[in-house]
């Protein structure tokens, strides 16, 4: 049965090429566990209609699907340039206005983000994705930068700006996404994906922002700028504060270089799995895919390399929100998630530690249990999900079935390693009776020969925060 089951989960954008009730529908059943839904393009209307077709496809799967709000944060675009495209060439110095609304196809940018209060002579700025790298070399006015251009090649309207060295102090939760986590709070969302985060400091202010409008919904810190991966303190920092962390490479990769994005991989992943928190593993995982058919051996490999390091979770971005074959990415992912857990090991981390002594002494010994009596699988009755969270933590090789009574649970464990989360109304018994309910489907299968279900049962008191105390061994 384990070798059936997806241990590492599938995150996927939605986007114009799954804009339909049947597209999206068509990446759930095919194995995505939670759709991201990007903040930074399209309107509250298109967002009404995604949520209530995720929600219809999972209830017709029997699953919980979770979904993630990606904030855009203060992301800093170009504005609109005359023709679409501006010829530049090395030594050319350029003016970003935030005052400025019209480009007359000359030197002075309009931009979308007031940069003269935050930038100083000598840092870098890079536009279009790295493509032109420049440099500030004077403020000129209240509203305007100058910058001068070190290489040849053309910008276009919208593209994005990264700024490596610049310090926004906490102010990084822009108008528009108070907006947007007014409009998510409204439509209770499981995750809230925060931008460009610089210190365990955003995270706790987005925490009270959320709190405010009465959300519950958990964070997730996108780790992609400098200042965050400096040093080892300030990360672990960010890591405890949150609920999850997203890998966000392209970003990183532009603001610190491409060569130390590997390694803040595999730091991430560790810390997360110390503090058993989510880690998503994102961007260009199969790039290839949005204009071919087939991922390359570089993507099949960096996909591995992910699960076996330990990741909760992978995402697909351009793939499966504007690419030509979103499904066929989906089916590559998962194909790769399925032989790369069935013929290696995940890679041995350090022992999980968390606040909560009891979680972590409960869920070692269960999953240490379950192994070692070769049980088809561990079915974790939860009330909170931090027994599901830390149980992950331990990354079994044996599959989590978790149950609970609140949806929201459910549906935040969906992203979470090894685990199949359900809704049922409690009981007791209630994880048994699900294993047998998924037994009798057929979604529960017992090894080949054998009849019953050899399942570790972790529970406790209902509704008791910390009240986790019981391992049962049972035959189903």
């Amino acid at each position: 049965m384990s070798k059936l089951f997806k241990r590492t989960k599938i995150l996927a954008t939605i986007g114009p090429a799954v804009m339909s009730e049947e597209a999206i529908t068509d990446l759930i059943m095919a194995g995505v566990n939670g759709c991201r839904l990007n903040f930074s393009h399209g309107n509250y209307l298109e967002r009404d209609e995604q949520i209530a077709w995720i929600r219809k496809a999972a209830t017709k799967k029997g699953r919980s699907v979770a979904i993630v709000q990606d904030l855009q944060g203060p992301k800093i675009r170009l504005g609109e340039l005359k023709g679409n495209h501006l010829d530049v060439h090395a030594g050319d110095e350029l003016i970003l206005d935030y005052a400025c609304d019209t480009h007359d196809g000359g030197k002075i940018l309009p931009v979308q983000y007031n940069l003269a209060e935050k930038v100083h002579p000598g840092e870098p700025l890079f536009i279009f994705d790295g493509k032109i790298k420049t440099e500030v070399i004077d403020i000129p006015s209240k509203t305007a930068i100058k910058v001068r251009v070190q290489n040849d090649g053309y910008i276009m309207s919208k593209k994005g700006l990264n700024l490596p060295d610049t310090d926004f102090g906490g102010d990084i939760i822009t108008d528009k996404d108070m907006a947007d986590i007014e409009f998510g709070a409204s439509r209770d969302f499981d995750y809230v994906a925060l931008s460009f985060v610089q210190s365990a400091a955003d995270i706790d202010k987005l925490r009270q922002v959320l709190l405010s409008h009465g959300s519950s919904a958990q964070i997730i810190a996108k780790i992609e700028t400098k200042k965050a991966i400096e040093n080892d303190e300030t990360l672990e920092a960010i890591v405890e504060a949150s609920d999850g962390i997203m890998v966000a490479r392209g970003d990183m990769a532009v603001e610190a270089g491409a060569e130390v994005v590997p390694i803040v991989q595999r730091k991430l992943v560790t810390l997360c799995r110390k503090h058993s928190k989510l880690c998503i593993v994102a961007t260009q995982m199969m790039g290839s895919m949005v204009e071919n058919p087939e991922p390359t051996r570089a993507e099949v490999s960096d996909v591995a390399n992910a699960v076996i390091q330990g990741a909760d979770a992978v995402m697909l971005s351009d793939e499966t929100a504007n690419g030509k074959y979103p499904l066929e990415a989906v089916k590559a992912m998962k194909k790769v998630i399925l032989y790369t857990q069935n013929h290696t090991r995940i890679a041995p981390s350090e022992a999980p530690s968390s606040d909560i002594k009891i979680y972590d002494a409960i869920s070692s010994a269960v999953a240490r249990l379950a192994e070692k009596i070769e049980a088809d699988v561990i079915i974790c009755q939860t009330h909170t999900g931090a027994t599901a969270e830390a149980l992950a933590a331990e990354r079994p090789n044996v599959p989590i079935i978790s149950v609970t009574s609140n949806a929201r649970v459910a549906s935040q464990l969906a992203l979470t390693y090894a685990n199949a989360s359900f809704v049922r109304p409690y009981s007791d018994d209630y994880g048994i009776d699900l294993a047998r309910e998924l037994k009798n489907s057929g979604y529960l299968k017992p090894e080949e020969g054998k009849n019953e279900l050899l399942a570790v049962i972790i529970s406790g008191a209902h509704g008791v925060d910390h009240g986790t105390d019981t391992i049962k061994i049972r035959y189903i």
